[in-house]
């Protein structure tokens, strides 16, 4: 069944699609638009569409709305759950509840699970189900995580999200489905799924709805649950309030090396967001490197203070936009500049820095520390590497050995992180694999070793 046109557009970083819906007179549906609303604007100029609506299936954990900035910005109409409270003006729907898109229908079904208050968004046209914004509800090849809430309610929502998944199934086989999260969403996806599907499709293929039963169902669920980043804790409660509006276009302050000195003597840290190979070849002593790159927000967000001033360290091909927009997103806003000249200027103003050696495949000797999330080190992993995930690492810098040691991740760039975090930690002699562990076995002809 053909439907109207629909614009995925999707974060790769986050693992998520918003969507844009062409009503066909030049209006449009936006769905779960996050706060970096560049993507989606720039769609709908092509396209020609002005966002009448904006719908948001849940409160997000993973990123902030950006329901209320296209209110206040093109006039869109905010749709959302009545049951979420949320504390700003908005169509509240209750399950059932329709609204007329004119020639469409958007129908509210009340699918809790992922969330308390989560919705599915039926797209009719006449008395015909078209397809279905799923959310954190149904996802290809899954459903969206339950422990959200703490994980003495995981079982409870994951019950919900059992009986909210079996009341899609029931929608005709030829439903298009069209979730939120997909591939390299932390709220949960199979690694590499496609990120749309139908009815029919999940039903034959989606492990969870082929569960024979719901107790086998929650244990499916609950089992493959990894860990998430810290700020999933306070996201969903920024979003019920409505984060601030954005008036103004996002800029880096320009601090010269003095400013930055006395930045950072006031508690500020330094980011450091450029390749891997120029943060090894000098970065400021105490920085954290979180290589600018499609999954920059889910590490700052994970490992930085959200309280603490910071200082951009950046390329002058890195633009500052790709850095404040993904900050944005996940309420980062308390970048007080940037380091102005970068690298060169602080050096030339007898700035010092640390240099971290970068070890090929074949050359790596002594203790090695993994520290790629749990699913990864246990599909393969270097005999003997100590494993800590990155998101975990903070506070357990003391598990690493006193003496030197070679981190590791997939390319190298959560390793380079890793190996900044261990220094500010008074860890001195870090090394990062240029590479991973397929490398790593590739270049030794050595087998990695794989956990059951």
């Amino acid at each position: 069944m053909s439907g109207p046109p629909l614009i995925p557009v999707v974060d790769e970083g986050l693992g998520n699609s918003a969507y844009l819906l062409d009503l066909g007179d030049g209006r449009a549906v936006a769905v779960d638009p996050p706060r970096d609303l560049r993507a989606l604007r720039a769609a709908a100029r092509r396209a020609g569409l002005v966002v009448a609506y904006a719908a948001d299936t849940h409160l997000h954990a993973d990123f902030l709305s950006g329901v209320r900035q296209l209110a206040a910005d093109d006039g869109a109409r905010i749709l959302a759950s009545a049951a979420g409270d949320r504390r700003f003006a908005h169509r509240g729907l209750r399950d059932g509840d329709e609204v007329d898109l004119g020639g469409l229908t958007l129908r509210a079904l009340a699918t809790p699970g992922h969330t308390d208050e989560h919705l599915s968004f039926l797209l009719l046209d006449g008395g015909t189900p078209v397809g279905v914004f799923t959310g954190g509800s149904l996802i290809v090849g899954s459903a969206a995580r339950t422990d959200l809430l703490g994980d003495e309610r995981a079982e409870e929502l994951a019950r919900a999200q059992y009986a909210s998944l079996h009341r899609l199934a029931a929608l005709p086989d030829a439903t298009a489905v069209w979730p939120t999260h997909g591939a390299g969403s932390f709220c949960s996806a199979p690694p590499g799924a496609a990120r749309t599907s139908t009815i029919g499709r999940e039903k034959a293929t989606n492990p969870l709805l082929t569960a024979p039963d719901a107790d086998s169902f929650v244990t499916h669920l609950l089992s493959g649950l990894g860990s998430y980043p810290r700020y999933f804790s306070w996201l969903a409660e920024i979003n019920r309030n409505g984060p601030d509006l954005i008036t103004t276009e996002p800029t880096l302050t320009a601090l010269d090396p003095a400013a930055v000195r006395r930045r950072l003597a006031d508690g500020a840290v330094v980011l450091d967001v450029r390749p891997v190979a120029d943060i090894a070849a000098g970065h400021l002593p105490g920085a954290i490197a979180i290589p600018l790159r499609s999954q920059f927000a889910t590490w700052l967000g994970w490992l930085v203070d959200p309280t603490a001033a910071i200082v951009i360290v950046r390329n002058p091909d890195q633009h500052p936009a790709d850095i404040l927009w993904p900050a944005l997103t996940i309420d980062f806003a308390n970048i007080a500049g940037e380091l102005a000249g970068g690298i060169p200027a602080w050096r030339a103003a007898g700035g010092p820095v640390t240099t971290t050696r970068l070890v090929r495949p074949d050359r790596v000797t002594g203790p090695v520390l993994d520290i790629r999330q749990h699913s990864e080190y246990a599909a393969g992993h270097l005999p003997d590497a100590l494993h800590i995930e990155l998101g975990d690492l903070p506070t357990h810098t003391d598990a690493v050995p006193d003496e030197a040691v070679t981190v590791m991740c997939g390319h190298g760039e959560r390793a380079m992180t890793a190996a900044t975090l261990l220094r500010r930690a008074g860890h001195h002699s870090v090394s990062v694999l240029d590479g991973g562990a397929d490398d790593w076995a590739r270049a030794t002809g050595r087998p990695l070793t794989e956990d059951a």
